[in-house]
């Protein structure tokens, strides 16, 4: 009983002793606490001060250094503002030295100036003597020489003129006399080398073509019963048969080459068949006509291969081989538009040109004459419609209106294909000339010539080639020989046609005669 009394006493005296060592143990837990906190309070005082003295120490360190640095940036612009103000004070002082050196130069001007208007008043009125002592001498020269003075002038104007005049003259005779010496030499190479390089046959057409007979009983059956064959033939050929005491031939007259062929070559292929009489001959004629266009467009053929030009159309083909029964002047047209062909190619190339174009527009040149019995007009013009049906080129168009100077030519080829033209016209024999025609241009020759003031006489020689000019030598000076020279050069090129070119010769010849008695 009591052992169970003593246990919870026991007990609550534990749980009262340790109670009170867990208080014991709090408090002094707590006092330890208090000090240890009250001494980090302290320590942390201690820190804060020593801060606030740092940060106060470091804050007049940088307010020191602030001060010195503004105090140096001030030292700088006191030391700047007093350079500026030096400056300022050079320049004003150089300002008033220029200021003075103007006022000095101004004032020297001012000098000169009043020294120049006295020596102008004074040069004025020496002018003035000058001019009254002038005045005096012409009026004396004027009535010493008994001249006026509008008079003088006129006369040292007059020689004035003469003297420039001859000496214009003089000038333009040596410019003349190089380019011609210059021109002459290169159009000569020019020239002979492309006449070298081509060389063509020269054979005139007539107005007549022969045909051999096997026999003279052949002119019978041609003439036929009552001449019927014979007036059947030149009616549906448009060809004179001429048939007289020839031995074994018939004569084929007719100004158309192109009739007079297929009259021969009809009247061979009767005399060969043997049948003759008004209805055969209408059919040969028929099948000749129909052979002989084939034959053209052959001819067109075989001049297009021989130059080597190529795309022409069918139909300009067959103009161009209707030139081969045309002529001028006794020329064969084909042949002349061939041989201008060449030349042009020959020219075009010596002068870098393009010699295809050269070539076509030297063949087609004269291609209005293939049909100008057939319709109205100049073959020029007709050429020129037909090389723009055809649609030629340009150049080739113009060649063709300018190769008789109907228009103006807009191409050194159009120029060569004249030269061309020229050059084969005028070739010795080339073309026959009738005596009317010879002596009416070496009549107009001589007349334009007559018509120059100073001419006395004048002489066509060389065929009309050369034409020789005699002058009056007192009207026409040495100098003024060559202005006539070229004052006829220029009327004859405009006012007369003519193949080849005319040498001008004038001729100034003083005599002095003398009598002894």
């Amino acid at each position: 009983m009591k052992i169970e009394i003593i246990y919870p006493i026991l007990l609550i005296l534990g749980a009262v002793v340790g109670f009170a060592l867990s208080y014991v143990f709090n408090n002094i837990r707590l006092a330890s606490a208090s000090k240890e906190a009250e001494k980090m309070i302290n320590q942390a005082k201690k820190d804060i001060e020593k801060a606030k003295r740092d940060a106060a120490i470091e804050q007049k360190e940088e307010a020191h250094k602030l001060k010195m640095d503004l105090e140096k940036e001030i030292r700088e612009k006191k030391s700047e503002l007093k350079e500026s103000e030096n400056r300022l004070l050079q320049r004003e002082a150089n300002i008033d030295k220029r200021d003075e050196m103007y006022q000095k130069r101004e004032s020297t001007l001012d000098e000169r100036e009043e020294k120049l208007s006295e020596r102008l008043e004074e040069i004025q009125n020496e002018k003035s003597k000058v001019e009254d002592i002038k005045k005096e001498q012409l009026e004396l020269l004027e009535k010493i020489s008994e001249i006026s003075k509008e008079k003088a002038h006129d006369l040292i104007m007059s020689k004035v003129h003469d003297g420039m005049t001859k000496e214009i003259s003089e000038y333009i005779r040596e410019r003349e006399n190089e380019a011609k010496l210059q021109a002459d030499k290169i159009a000569r190479e020019l020239i002979v080398s492309s006449m070298q390089k081509y060389a063509a046959d020269i054979a005139n057409d007539q107005t007549v073509t022969v045909v051999s007979l096997p026999n003279e009983e052949m002119k019978g059956r041609i003439i036929g019963r009552e001449g019927r064959n014979i007036r059947t033939i030149e009616a549906i050929t448009g060809v004179d048969l001429i048939i007289d005491d020839t031995p074994e031939a018939v004569v084929l007259s007719s100004f158309d080459p192109l009739r007079r062929e297929i009259a021969r070559v009809t009247l061979e292929s009767l005399i060969k068949d043997g049948r003759i009489h008004p209805t055969r001959i209408e059919e040969l004629y028929d099948k000749v006509c129909k052979d002989m266009k084939q034959k053209i467009i052959e001819f067109g053929q075989e001049a297009t291969f021989e130059l080597g030009l190529t795309k022409f159309d069918p139909e300009l083909l067959e103009i161009i081989g209707k030139l081969h029964f045309r002529t001028s002047f006794g020329q064969n047209a084909l042949q002349h538009s061939i041989e201008v062909s060449h030349l042009s190619g020959l020219l075009a190339a010596e002068l870098g040109e393009d010699v295809v174009l050269a070539k076509r527009a030297g063949l087609l040149h004269d291609i209005g004459k293939a049909i100008d019995h057939e319709i109205e007009g100049s073959h020029v013009e007709i050429g020129v419609d037909i090389a723009k049906k055809y649609k030629e080129d340009p150049v080739v168009i113009n060649s063709i209106a300018s190769h008789h100077g109907d228009a103006p030519a807009t191409s050194v080829i159009s120029n060569i294909v004249s030269i061309a033209d020229a050059l084969s016209a005028s070739r010795p024999g080339a073309r026959n000339d009738s005596l009317e025609n010879y002596i009416k241009r070496l009549s107009q020759l001589e007349e334009a010539a007559n018509e120059i003031k100073g001419v006395e006489k004048t002489f066509a020689v060389q065929a009309g080639r050369e034409l020789r000019v005699i002058v009056k030598p007192e009207e026409i000076s040495d100098l003024e020989a060559h202005n006539v020279a070229r004052e006829i050069k220029e009327k004859i090129e405009s006012t007369m046609k003519y193949p080849g070119t005319i040498k001008i010769t004038v001729v100034r010849e003083t005599r002095a005669q003398e009598e002894a008695k």
